[in-house]
């Protein structure tokens, strides 16, 4: 167990608000937060507010995969900070979020998730994580 991390950055060709409540509405999760795109739809629950709960479970071939976690920080429309709790992650792993508007309606997010249990997983998530956003990126086109 290290401090193993994911440092992407992508562009989203939506407004910046649009792109942030996207993370917080268990509609749109369950549309984007799909690592592949043949994954089915994940049923999403979410409280979306600091110490709110959130819960997508991911449907991985016959077996279903939560993925949960808390929010820390909920700073709309810039930052977005939950812990992130799966089979692949070690206590207190954390995603945070950061937003930046662009020109032409564009957003630029910049994600960061740390602690990992090992190399492999840490790459399983970045190859995840940017489908995931990629998905998100679709949805908002």
């Amino acid at each position: 167990m290290t401090e193993l991390s994911v440092n992407l950055t992508k562009e989203i060709n939506a407004p910046i608000g649009k792109v942030f409540d996207a993370w917080l509405d268990p509609q749109m999760l369950a549309h984007f937060m799909r690592p592949s795109p043949k994954m089915q739809l994940s049923p999403t629950t979410n409280d979306p507010v600091v110490n709110g709960r959130f819960e997508i479970l991911m449907q991985v071939g016959d077996n279903t995969v939560p993925h949960c976690g808390n929010y820390l920080e909920i700073d709309r429309p810039g930052k977005l900070v939950f812990t992130w709790e799966s089979p692949a992650s070690i206590d207190n792993s954390i995603v945070t979020l950061n937003f930046k508007e662009l020109k032409n309606n564009r957003t630029e997010i910049k994600l960061n998730h740390v602690r990992f249990i090992d190399e492999e997983r840490r790459a399983d998530h970045e190859g995840g994580w940017g489908r995931i956003i990629d998905c998100l990126n679709e949805l908002m086109s």
